[in-house]
């Protein structure tokens, strides 16, 4: 059985100890007998004995390891700093420089300068690492009055009705051992009522993403409409700690019973002890004496709770933050470019469907299978492909062209489309007309389902998706197939196809 290792340092300790003082006591007997026989040897064995007394008492320190360090050999290393928030940074810093460049893509001008702002004001952020802590809740649940208690000085209108508080405002906190300046927000009220009320619920929920940490305030257990966006920031990744206000309006049992019932609605996403009971404000008392007196503020257990936080958490609040935001704001650049892509393939295809459409009604083919490859141009696909940045040369699109055509003709899309057309084009033109037109417009519609399909091909990275290109046409054919989309394409084709004199 293998001993523990305390024992076994001990017995070694003990051995090196013993050994030396055997071999001490050894050297001096002989020394004692040198000096009376030999006394010029005497200094040369006494130095040996204090040499030998020195390399005794290194090996026993060496063994404990308290030299380990000097010969570096020590495996205790000197503490470092967390890499995680530099690492956070540095990736945010990244994403802000690649999101800079997808931002000049955008062609709507104020589109782009509103969101180069944005990606600005992040940057800034990063750079001041200034903490964020938003105050977020109910008009009635005491947000200012927790902050005039926070900061020590009246901010805003305390007891107010709802509404009281239309914007952001911020304050400076300070907190002993932290050397980050902290931001304190305010915010309007969630869940009012009216126009303005909306407005300033936005504003609200805006700057609470933007938080580093969130003060989300409550007077009483969570309605489902306070439960909902708590729960949703928590999702997105921000960090909150549950403020129950005005405990003092509550008898004791009831305020412990509101305690453990938010701690356990909150669970999945906040731990108990970021559920914390205060009161911010506390109502006047009458004494026996029969004047009226009102208590101080008891926010001492947040005041605790948020200094420990900040403590432990502050810098990867800052940097999961900064992260989370220039994530976001990638998020809605891509969505952006993607609209804009969407929108200029469109136009490609309108035009590449009316083009096609005039060449097979001019030199009209009793061929059906001729429509399924006159409906996929070769040049719409490679234009498509450029709006979303793939060079595909000829014969690359020439290959995808010929698998779409052969999947609208085994899918019997053709076949069906020349029937739903011919049903609708019936009750707009002559039967001359409609002979003349069917091949052509059957060409143009065939052509959009194509080049719509192309679109979610390279949307997805030039990928067809897990139900692969039959379902891709599938979609877009029912897509196009809808009785509100007929009517105005039958109507398009009419005039942009068939001769006035139809």
């Amino acid at each position: 059985m293998r001993l523990p290792r305390s024992w076994t340092i001990a017995i070694a300790v003990i051995s090196i100890a013993t050994l030396s003082l055997w071999s001490i006591s050894s050297l001096y007997a002989i020394y004692v007998q040198v000096s009376w026989t030999t006394p010029w040897l005497a200094t040369p064995i006494l130095i040996a004995i204090l040499l030998l007394i020195g390399m005794a008492i290194a090996a026993i320190i060496y063994y404990v390891g308290i030299f380990q360090g000097w010969w570096g050999k020590s495996s205790t290393k000197t503490p470092q700093l967390p890499k995680v928030p530099v690492e956070k940074n540095a990736a945010a810093s990244a994403n802000l420089q690649a999101i800079d460049l997808q931002l000049r893509q955008i062609q709507d001008e104020v589109t782009r300068q509103a969101l180069l702002d944005k990606s600005r004001e992040i940057a800034e952020n990063l750079a001041r690492g200034q903490i964020r802590v938003v105050v977020f809740g109910t008009g009635s649940a005491g947000k200012t009055s927790l902050i005039n208690a926070m900061i020590g000085r009246i901010v805003g209108e305390v007891g107010a009705p709802m509404g009281t508080t239309t914007r952001g405002e911020t304050y400076t906190l300070e907190l002993k051992g932290l050397d980050r300046q902290i931001l304190l927000i305010d915010t309007p009220g969630i869940l009012e009522a009216g126009i303005a009320g909306t407005q300033r619920e936005a504003i609200a929920r805006e700057l609470a993403t933007s938080a580093d940490l969130l003060l989300f305030v409550v007077d009483n257990d969570l309605r489902s409409s306070e439960y909902i966006p708590l729960m949703g920031l928590a999702e997105i990744g921000k960090r909150s700690l549950l403020v129950f206000n005005k405990t003092d309006l509550y008898p004791p049992l009831d305020r412990d019973k509101i305690v453990k019932q938010l701690q356990s609605r909150v669970q999945s996403e906040i731990e108990a002890t970021d559920v914390i009971a205060i009161a911010a404000h506390p109502q006047p008392v009458r004494l026996e004496s029969g004047e009226m007196f009102t208590p101080d503020p008891d926010i001492f257990p947040l005041v605790r709770r948020l200094a420990a936080v900040l403590r432990a958490e502050g810098e990867d609040l800052v940097a999961d933050n900064i992260l989370l935001q220039s994530n976001r704001l990638g998020a809605e650049a891509r969505e952006l470019i993607d609209e804009q892509r969407r929108r200029q393939a469109e136009r490609v295809v309108s035009r590449f469907q009316w083009i096609g459409a005039g060449v097979v009604t001019v030199t009209p083919l009793p061929v059906v299978d001729f429509l399924a490859t006159a409906a996929i141009n070769t040049q719409m696909i490679i234009e498509i492909g450029k709006i979303y940045g793939c060079d595909l040369n000829k014969a690359t699109a020439q290959e995808l062209a010929l698998s779409l055509g052969k999947t609208l003709t085994s899918l019997g899309i053709v076949k069906g489309a020349i029937q739903l057309l011919s049903t609708a084009l019936t009750v707009n033109i002559t039967t001359y007309a409609l002979g003349k037109g069917i091949q052509g417009i059957t060409a143009a519609y065939l052509t959009r389902i194509a080049g719509r399909s192309f679109i979610e091909y390279f949307h997805q990275d030039r990928s067809w998706g897990d139900g692969g290109i039959t379902e891709v046409v599938q979609q877009q054919f029912q897509l196009n197939r809808k009785d509100e989309f007929l009517k105005t394409f039958v109507h398009q084709a009419i005039e942009k196809i068939l001769p006035a004199d139809r």
